[in-house]
């Protein structure tokens, strides 16, 4: 069943319908997990299209991106498989991230059983609704609750779309065994009743007492790893990334390694970065260095000159498109998730994150990271930057005053702004 889901910001965003209060369990990190880090399509296909052939009982799956390459019909046909032989799939898009997917192969997949909700379909290229920058961006799919997966890695594969023939998109997610999946269905299961009673508010009651959603508590402990799941909505969860890094910077004694592709942080964020350096941490960015989107990484250099004078590293990936969103601080706190260090993802998306304590994986990602900068990074020297042309200077700053525009209209100015 395709579930097309109404724009209308009052049903989609009812305080009564948000994140309930399981998910405040986050609040607390949870022990007994085993998480592996996996980078690019090309380790996290094969596990998801693994774990999708061996569920008896349940998938739900949240995607901004389904494409219909070869990596979506390699997805596409493996839901296809689990649906026939029973097992409920449910699998929410984003409107405007998976408006480019021909509607035939979701037909398909409705067809074979599989249910699909689509958030805030694109019904109009012109709507000007600061709404519709609301979007679902968070990757979050979950099995049996025995393995989920969260990360940055949309349904698309590495090279389409990207801006180098050979290079893969450089990306990241985890997958997930143990108690922290106990936290992560809460989250999913509601947004899918708010969709579900968004797509039709006045059968909702009948539909919603004949939705069973698997829900499981008392998940074995599965290894060692302390890890929590954070969300991003707009209502009780409205900081919740932003805090979790704010906190960790704030702490930060050695190092604070960022990756974040689209990087336009609140004014909160910036300062913590440029005080960190002043104290003596080794604070390092990895940017994008081949743009997809050009007005955003103008804006983000305006940025760069005043971080690069406190001594924060920066970092631009140049041989492939960089799409990972993660970070390690002091070797012992690492994130893996779906949200930018931008306004969109810290005031308007709904985002979600898993937080790990520990040397063993936080070290494992920072490797895999310095490796990537030292394969394909170039490091920007402050002098250098400042000599820049009047014109390039110039097209940053009108850049940022856009997104200055931009940020008032949708009613962050005063988080972001300064």
């Amino acid at each position: 069943m395709l579930l097309p889901i109404p724009q209308k910001i009052s049903r989609l965003e009812n305080p009564q319908l948000s994140l309930n209060s399981a998910t405040t369990k986050g609040d607390d990190f949870r022990s007994g997990n085993d998480i592996t880090l996996l980078k690019n399509g090309g380790e996290f296909f094969p596990a998801l299209v693994a774990a999708i052939d061996e569920a008896t009982l349940d998938i739900r799956i949240e995607t901004y991106i389904f494409d219909s390459d070869v990596a979506g019909q390699l997805i596409g046909d493996a839901l296809k498989r689990a649906a026939k032989r029973g097992v409920p799939v449910r699998v929410v898009v984003d409107g405007l991230g998976s408006a480019g997917t021909p509607a035939v192969f979701f037909k398909g997949l409705t067809q074979a059983g599989v249910d699909i909700a689509v958030f805030r379909p694109e019904r109009n290229f012109f709507n000007l609704k600061r709404s519709r920058l609301r979007r679902i961006h968070r990757k979050i799919v979950l099995i049996d609750g025995r393995i989920g997966f969260v990360g940055g890695i949309n349904f698309i594969d590495d090279l389409t779309e990207a801006l180098s023939a050979t290079e893969p998109r450089y990306d990241y997610a985890v997958r997930i065994e143990g108690p922290l999946l106990e936290d992560i269905y809460p989250a999913v299961n509601r947004l899918w009743r708010v969709l579900l009673w968004s797509s039709s508010p006045l059968s909702f009651p009948l539909r919603h007492q004949q939705d069973s959603l698997y829900t499981p508590d008392n998940i074995a402990s599965a290894g060692e790893m302390n890890a929590r799941f954070v969300v991003r909505d707009n209502f009780r969860y409205r900081r919740s990334i932003e805090n979790e890094y704010l906190g960790a910077i704030t702490s930060a004694v050695k190092e604070v390694l960022i990756i974040s592709p689209y990087f336009l942080p609140g004014r909160k964020l910036r300062r913590e970065l440029r005080e960190a350096a002043i104290r003596g941490v080794s604070v390092i960015l990895l940017l994008q260095g081949r743009a997809d989107h050009m007005l955003l990484q103008l804006a983000t250099r305006a940025l760069y000159a005043q971080l690069l004078e406190a001594g924060v590293i920066i970092y631009e990936y140049e041989i492939a498109m960089l799409h990972g969103k993660v970070a390690v601080i002091d070797e012992t706190w690492a994130t893996v998730g779906s949200s930018n260090l931008d306004p969109f993802s810290l005031f308007l998306n709904r985002e979600a994150n898993v937080v790990v304590l520990g040397g063993l994986f936080a070290n494992q990602l920072r490797d895999s990271v310095n490796a990537e900068i030292k394969r394909g990074a170039r490091k920007l020297q402050a002098p250098d930057w400042q000599r820049r042309s009047v014109w390039s200077k110039a097209q940053s700053w009108c850049a940022y005053g856009f997104a200055r525009v931009i940020a008032g209209w949708v009613g962050f100015r005063s988080e972001w702004g300064g």
